[in-house]
């Protein structure tokens, strides 16, 4: 039998505590291992957690959770803290429907502190507990982790001004992967940061100074002395940006090294402000595969541990995602006014493509979706036609200026929506599920979703070529596998597309993006129960095709198919159309209900919630059957409530 692991006996972060070094690195390798043969079935975020593993295990040795807090900024980091907070049995359900969630979620754990997914927001939340702890008198630490790459959100700048401004007491641990860092500063940073540790030589300065002070040459002397070190300080300490903003500044210190972290989190506690600890990791650390490629396995697929190769994958249809890159690029040949904007995903969003042909007209604007949009305006002022490529739900983070700097000026920037809809195993925070909504609020701004990826082409070339902004939402992964065509058109606006007209009209299905194939599929299925369905693919939002709503208001039911959430969406565009119109049909929408879903395959959520061809057909043969036993079932209520009165009194 081989050896007991060491991270088996790890039921809770108490049980760091006693660890000698020596166990530690072999518990850390051990953890490395559980995260690779775990995320290579389940798939997941492997890179940031390879790197983040002796960083989290010197935080928890120095912390006493959860009485002490910790706040995970995006959360895609907290696999090692689950495997020490309780989860390892379970870890191997890792974001499966059911199972360990893929980020910190309160009530899976009393260890996660605030439900995480976007980044930039974890200062500002644990400034919050922080401020809370001291209203009422608390003595616990509140410690937010946040990357280099999420500090690119201005959130997390307004939050260190606050931070600095309130001077409360504040853990902020930033987990620095940038390797050239450690190199730049080398042996000159680790010194400055042994001696910032070191509470004697800190002592000692006090005292000096203070002994200087009370005579007119030592005060010149201490004038003179603080003049020359902050001098050198700003030409040789890289942590002067947040000392100036009145938060104290560690580092770097090997965010590699469970001791460093330990030690710098020690000091920091018995800090009375702010403290910010700059820690050094490698990105993918302890896996070959992922220190070579980073950005692969950022979030990957489940993969080949030996190879690092993604497991299968459909050869037969492209993405949405790679769909819209290779369009786009295509559109950019024929007009040099075209410039591509993201924000810190140009993978993510299909735009390697066109950045690796068009480099001087592509924008990676860091996590920074407000500045992106924003600079899309400008540029459209300047006479470019930007194309802003953000996921669904990251395009919440920039609502503001979607209206105030480009809707109100009805200036032309496109907006490319990925991921819309459910994604699956990331869950909530990742679910593009109201965009539709929130956007068909905005005054001149069009909205389209494509039923295919070759209407996803269409599409992008009717955006290119209109007058002020346009929106196009697409779904997470493969299309249905249509060739793409070889010369986009532009299609006409506010024009739906009727794809099947049911001379019996007992159904009109009016469909929208990837829910026209679903919509379709069940109108087959509705045909072997006898019902007559017609299926419309919408395409456009806004503005809405009265003509095929007035249409679809002569069949007995009217549904309306969106993968989106049920308030606001499709369905409640159709219901004010039908309204307008003065028209009165049976409406049964079916979209996202008014809840946050769950993380697990798409294919299981989207069952879950009635948006298949089978949850569709259930759908409208049971309202179909209450539309037959409408009138005597109204009687049936209204006499039930008559008598439930009579017997209240």
């Amino acid at each position: 039998m081989g050896e007991e692991r060491i991270l088996d006996s790890i039921a809770s972060p108490a049980d760091l505590k006693p660890l000698e070094p020596e166990q530690l690195v072999r518990l850390a390798a051990e953890i490395r291992e559980e995260l690779i043969r775990t995320v290579s079935v389940t798939g997941g975020h492997l890179a940031p957690n390879l790197g983040i593993v002796e960083l989290t295990l010197g935080l928890h040795r120095a912390l006493d959770c959860p009485s002490d807090k910790i706040v995970w900024d995006v959360g895609h980091q907290s696999y090692v803290h689950k495997l020490l907070t309780g989860r390892r049995e379970r870890f191997d359900t890792l974001r499966t429907y059911g199972g360990v969630c893929g980020f910190p979620k309160r009530t899976e754990s009393p260890y996660d502190v605030h439900d995480a997914g976007h980044a930039s927001n974890s200062i500002s939340v644990a400034l919050g507990l922080a401020a809370a702890r001291d209203a009422v008198g608390g003595t616990e630490h509140v410690v937010a982790v946040i990357g280099d790459g999420a500090l690119t959100g201005g959130m997390a700048f307004e939050a260190l001004n606050h931070a600095g401004h309130l001077g409360t007491r504040l853990i902020i641990v930033l987990n620095d992967n940038e390797m050239s860092i450690a190199s730049n500063v080398g042996a000159l940073s680790s010194y400055l940061a042994r001696v910032r540790l070191d509470p004697r030589y800190r002592r000692l300065r006090d005292d000096v100074e203070s002994a200087l002070a009370k005579t007119r040459l030592g005060a010149a002397m201490v004038a003179a002395g603080e003049a020359a070190k902050e001098s050198v300080k700003q030409l040789l300490v890289p942590g002067m940006l947040f000392e100036e903003l009145g938060i104290t500044y560690i580092g770097p210190v090997d965010g590699h090294d469970v001791g460093q972290v330990q030690n710098a989190v020690t000091w920091a506690k018995s800090n009375d402000g702010p403290v910010i600890i700059h820690a050094v990791t490698r990105k993918g650390k302890g896996y070959s595969h992922a220190e070579d490629r980073p950005d692969t396995f950022h979030g990957i697929s489940p993969f080949s541990v030996e190879s690092g190769k993604v497991n299968g994958g459909s050869a037969d249809a492209l993405s949405y995602t790679e769909t819209f890159g290779r369009a786009l690029v295509a559109e950019a040949a024929d007009d040099e006014r075209i410039v591509a904007i993201t924000a810190a995903m140009p993978a993510g969003t299909g735009l390697s493509y066109f950045a690796e042909t068009y480099p001087d007209r592509f924008f990676d604007v860091g996590i920074a979706e407000q500045h992106a949009v924003a600079l899309a305006a400008g540029l459209a002022h300047g006479g470019q036609v930007p194309v802003v490529a953000i996921y669904s739900t990251f395009m919440q983070r920039a609502y503001d200026q979607v209206i105030e700097d480009v809707a109100l000026q009805n200036l032309h920037v496109v907006f490319a929506l990925d991921r819309a809809g459910l994604v699956g195993e990331d869950g909530p925070t990742h679910h593009g599920v109201f965009d539709m909504t929130f956007l068909r609020a905005v005054p001149n701004l069009m909205i389209m979703a494509p039923a295919d990826e070759a209407e996803c082409v269409h599409m992008l070339h009717t955006a290119l070529a209109a007058d002020g902004p346009v929106a196009i939402r697409y779904p997470r992964g493969a299309g249905e596998g249509r060739p793409l065509p070889e010369t986009p058109v532009v299609l006409e606006a506010g024009k739906a597309e009727i794809r099947r007209d049911a001379p019996g009209r007992d159904v009109a299905l009016l469909a929208i993006g990837r829910m026209v194939g679903a919509a379709e599929r069940a109108a087959e299925l509705l045909g072997t129960e006898g019902v007559d369905a017609s299926v419309v693919n919408m395409r456009w939002l806004k503005p809405i095709d009265l003509e095929v709503v007035a249409w679809a208001a002569e069949h007995r039911l009217v549904v309306v198919v969106e993968e989106n959430t049920a308030l606001g969406g499709l369905g409640a565009a159709v219901l004010e159309s039908l309204s307008d119109l003065g028209a009165f049909s049976s409406v049964l929408r079916l979209a996202i209900p008014d809840c946050f879903v769950t993380h697990g395959a798409t294919s299981r959520l989207l069952a879950e919630v009635g948006l298949t061809p089978e949850g569709i057909r259930g759908a409208v043969m049971g309202r179909l059957l209450d539309l037959e036993d409408g009138v005597s079932s109204r009687k049936d209520v209204a006499h039930e409530q008559t008598s439930s009165r009579r017997r209240a009194r």
